[in-house]
């Protein structure tokens, strides 16, 4: 379900990040960080490349249709006549590093999506608990294009607003190029804690989608930001 991207201008890469893929109204989309798509930090606006060259274009390793374990490569541009394709939170804008971008070069692709708003059971998630970065950090795969899972802990209250936006903090040893991962409470099966005290039982592996990774706070923390599950549902919405 998780995505390598390249980020590039012309036949130039600046470097990978990771994406996925969400179902909007209007059909697929790729749910990838603000970040990605402008080639500019977050906060600063600085170029991310040491170039000062920012991406035009991505290229994304879909899955290959009726091809489970093959991938296949399609382009999609960043921007019609110097206007961004991506769409941003339709309340906080540039605020929340989150976007989607619709999917046109979809011949020959399998669309596994996840849905904010069906984001999976209400597996307990509070602070200390185990959540997984699903991505690529460094460009690296797990073979093929299969993603890397970085696990950690819940590190702020998820229901509460971290800096007055839709984020929580998890501690994580995550690097560049998973940034865009989304973020799961994945359990092996038998007994899980859900929401409210309770316990299920299954008989598998269950996860519950919890938003789209970010990024460090800084270079010297393993402290990252993830971008709830409400926020990547709104930037959905607006798609």
């Amino acid at each position: 379900m998780s995505l390598i991207i390249q980020l590039r201008n012309g036949a130039t890469s600046l470097g990978t990040g990771t994406a996925f893929v969400a179902i909007s109204s209007h059909g697929p989309v790729l749910i990838t960080n603000r970040h990605n798509v402008t080639g500019r930090h977050q906060e600063t606006g600085a170029p991310l490349s040491a170039s000062g060259t920012v991406p035009d274009a991505l290229a994304i390793m879909h899955n290959r249709l009726n091809s489970l374990g093959q991938w296949v490569e399609r382009i999609e541009p960043l921007y019609v006549g110097g206007t961004p394709r991506w769409t941003e939170h339709p309340t906080l804008g540039a605020a929340v590093d989150c976007v989607a971008l619709r999917l046109t070069a979809t011949s020959d692709v399998h669309f596994y999506a996840y849905d904010p708003g069906n984001p999976g059971p209400p597996i307990s998630v509070g602070p200390a608990e185990t959540v997984s970065v699903v991505g690529f950090p460094f460009g690296l795969t797990a073979g093929g294009c299969l993603a890397i899972w970085a696990t950690g802990f819940v590190a702020s209250e998820p229901t509460v607003d971290y800096k007055n936006l839709p984020l929580f903090l998890i501690d994580c040893r995550s690097r560049q190029g998973q940034s865009g991962s989304p973020v799961i409470a994945y359990r092996g099966g038998g007994a899980v804690a859900l929401e409210g005290g309770n316990t299920s039982v299954y008989d598998g592996p269950v996860h519950r989608f919890l938003g789209i990774y970010s990024g460090r706070i800084n270079s010297q923390s393993d402290l990252g930001y993830v971008w709830n599950v409400r926020a990547v549902g709104d930037v959905l919405g607006a798609a």
